[in-house]
């Protein structure tokens, strides 16, 4: 009940700015000076019921069709059919209007009434109709537009958060399984070395779920964690393997993906022998934006084919984050692994634009849609120009009203015109740049 009120209002106020309108115009153009013969409560009240029946019959048309075609309401065969939808309804409501007048009020006959209907008296009103339902179909347009910008950003970002989220949760039985392969040998090799092994365990795997929730940390956590773990191995291959960090970091504050070097130490171990006539030296160096892990090759003879879980791993989180890659390097006795620091000099890949890349054919398409729906629009719209002059000069009005629904057309034409070329002097690309990230914060 409240929404039915809610648009009565809506009409009556649009009523009471159309009359104030048509009131401006006598009086500055026909010199047209109030007087107590005017009946203008009469002519309010005609006003008025014009306004809210046509009102409400218009939004029964545009509510159908909404209901009806949803997203593609504004497909140039479904915009027709509203068009000649809201015609009918404007002309059948006028109709319906004029004859309660004449026969109820006017108590004039039926017959009189159907033989002296002339086309010029629905001209004034119909044309404001149309103006009103045309400015409706703009804005209801527009702020469809926004909406689905709002929400495919909303997608997009929803995508590649659970997208990360799944990788790093990947990274916990990962983990955790590889390590306790470890205990497990340690607790046949060296029950003693086993209980240390799970005290340090613990506050690996404490590191581990302190990071699961940050898409990045800086390499003085990462550098510490990776000695913090590689104390673990060590504990299990002693003096076997001799491990190498930055003695001081040139950028300590620069940023990986957490458990990036874990991962990639994991696999040195994992892939290459270790014992004490074949130790196995990693090192991790820092420069030139990158952090690099370097190990000596020898690899174990009798080896499962590997998921490259981790590696895939680094690589994906990675290429959600930034442009930049990971790189591989080997020879015939060194293996290297390189992962970008990520600093404010990097230009951090936009999602969107990622998005945008690989959907570029069928935006193309769209594009080439919008562009036969404008010049369709367009065409028509220079059809009706001399249709409304003409019955501007049939209706004998006295006054050129055809100013308005072609002036009311028009602004509809030049708003599609900015949509399909992108082009707005008001609410540009930053505007609307703004605005969808205002309203993203505001529903976050």
């Amino acid at each position: 009940m409240k929404k039915y009120i809610g648009k009565i209002v809506q009409a009556f106020l649009i009523g009471v700015l159309i009359f104030l309108l048509i009131g401006l115009y006598q009086y500055f153009i026909n010199d047209w000076r109030p007087s107590a013969n005017d009946r203008l409560l009469e002519q309010f009240a005609y006003n008025q019921a014009y306004s809210v029946l046509l009102y409400l019959a218009n939004d029964l048309v545009i509510s159908f069709m909404i209901k009806t075609y949803g997203a593609t309401l504004f497909k140039f065969k479904n915009l027709i059919k509203g068009v000649f939808l809201s015609v009918a309804a404007t002309l059948g409501t006028m109709y319906l209007i004029r004859m309660f007048f004449a026969v109820v009020i006017d108590n004039i006959s039926l017959t009189d009434f159907v033989t002296s209907e002339s086309l010029g008296y629905y001209t004034f009103g119909f044309t404001i109709s149309v103006i009103i339902t045309a400015i409706f179909y703009f804005l209801y347009y527009y702020k469809q537009k926004q909406d689905n910008r709002v929400k495919e950003q909303k997608i997009i970002a929803g995508v590649a958060s659970a997208q990360f989220d799944a990788l790093k949760n990947q990274l916990d039985p990962h983990f955790l399984f590889n390590s306790l392969n470890v205990l497990t040998s340690l607790i046949e090799e060296n029950p003693e070395a086993a209980t240390r092994f799970t005290t340090a365990l613990s506050k690996v795997y404490r590191y581990v779920l302190e990071q699961k929730n940050k898409e990045l940390v800086t390499i003085e956590e990462e550098i510490k964690f990776a000695n913090l773990y590689m104390s673990l191995l060590k504990m299990r291959f002693e003096d076997s393997i001799v491990f190498t960090t930055p003695a001081v970091l040139k950028n300590p504050e620069g940023k990986v993906v957490p458990l990036a070097l874990q991962l990639l130490l994991e696999n040195a171990v994992k892939h290459n022998q270790v014992t004490p006539s074949k130790k196995l030296y990693i090192t991790i160096t820092e420069d030139d934006g990158v952090l690099t892990v370097t190990n000596n090759l020898q690899t174990k003879q009798t080896l499962k084919e590997s998921t490259g879980v981790g590696l895939k791993n680094i690589k994906q989180r990675y290429a959600i984050l930034t442009s930049e890659i990971v790189k591989i390097d080997h020879s015939a006795d060194t293996f290297k692994i390189s992962i970008p620091i990520i600093t404010q000099d990097i230009k951090v890949m936009k999602t969107q634009d990622t998005y945008i890349s690989e959907k570029r054919y069928e935006n193309a398409q769209e594009q080439i849609a919008k562009l036969k729906g404008f010049y369709a629009h367009f065409t028509i719209y220079l059809i009706f120009i001399p249709i409304f002059i003409y019955l501007n000069y049939q209706s004998n009005a006295g006054f050129p009203w055809a100013i308005f629904p072609i002036g009311g057309w028009g602004f509809g034409v030049a708003g599609h015109a900015a949509e399909t070329f992108n082009w707005n002097p008001f609410f540009g690309k930053d505007w609307e740049q703004r605005k969808i990230k205002e309203l993203l914060d505001k529903e976050d």
